[in-house]
């Protein structure tokens, strides 16, 4: 099944990078949250690659081309652009993210960046991978010596201001937090050690299922907010190196608790 989700993900990728800088059509799904017709293309090739080997397996796709009618014990996580506001601007930070259920837990993930042919892969079990070489998260200790990554949700008109105050508690007791705006591929970074921690709140299953088995195959630990076990249809993540898991529980409480 890995195979056939490297196939599906490196001819979406294909689409994306050959359609960079010609974007003929830009929806609202939002006030901020954009769809381009290279969302749509890409997602039909990404299904229709999946369906042709496994017809009756459930699909979950961020741009509605999904299958809840068959009972499968198999069901399909799929973002066909990860990033849409990056591409549309040509900011080359964005990729396609697929990943797969059985029977509700989360099995294999595979995330491809066409710009830098970055393809990472991991299957339960099995080890993280990047271009086929194994992975394995950071081994930074303190948070005070940590690079951390976060994204804003759609939703942040309505929040009340939570993201700000945790990029804020972060921001001043780490080395940095980044904001690059492709979920997806900030869990990779966290699963290749580029990057010690992520959170975020308001994301979709297709935005964390991937990098989250990335993440965990990696050696890191993922959960929500609280330091409870993961699930991908909660809308929140933290996932880090696992050494400093417990101080990012922590910060984040500050907010929370206000």
């Amino acid at each position: 099944m890995i195979q056939i989700a490297i196939e599906a993900a490196l001819k979406a990728g294909k689409i994306l990078k050959d359609h960079l800088g010609q974007i003929e059509e830009i929806n609202h799904k939002g006030e901020i949250d954009l769809v381009t017709n290279v969302d749509r293309l890409s997602e039909r090739s990404i299904v229709e690659t999946i369906k042709a080997h496994y017809p009756h397996h459930q699909i979950l796709a961020e741009e509605g081309g999904n299958n809840s009618e068959t009972t499968s014990e198999y069901k399909w996580l799929i973002d066909p652009l990860d990033g849409t506001t990056n591409y549309i601007h040509g900011l080359p930070y964005f990729c396609v993210s697929i990943a797969l259920e059985k029977e509700g837990e989360l099995i294999l993930g595979v995330v491809y960046d066409p710009v830098r042919e970055e393809l990472f892969t991991a299957e339960k079990g099995q080890g993280a991978f990047l271009n086929q070489k194994r992975i394995t998260v950071s081994k930074v200790e303190k948070l005070e010596k940590s690079l951390l990554v976060t994204g804003f949700p759609p939703s942040i008109w309505q929040d009340q201001g939570k993201s700000f105050e945790h990029f804020k508690n972060f921001t001043v007791r780490c080395q940095g937090v980044r904001r690059l705006g492709s979920a997806a591929i900030d869990l990779c970074y966290v699963a290749a050690g580029r990057l010690d921690a992520f959170w975020e709140r308001g994301l979709k299953p297709w935005d964390m299922g991937a990098g989250a088995v990335l993440v965990r195959e990696a050696g890191g630990c993922v959960t929500d907010f609280q330091g409870r076990n993961f699930d991908v249809y909660q809308a929140e993540i933290l996932a880090s190196n696992g050494r400093i898991h417990k101080a990012m529980q922590e910060v984040l409480q500050l907010a929370e608790e206000r």
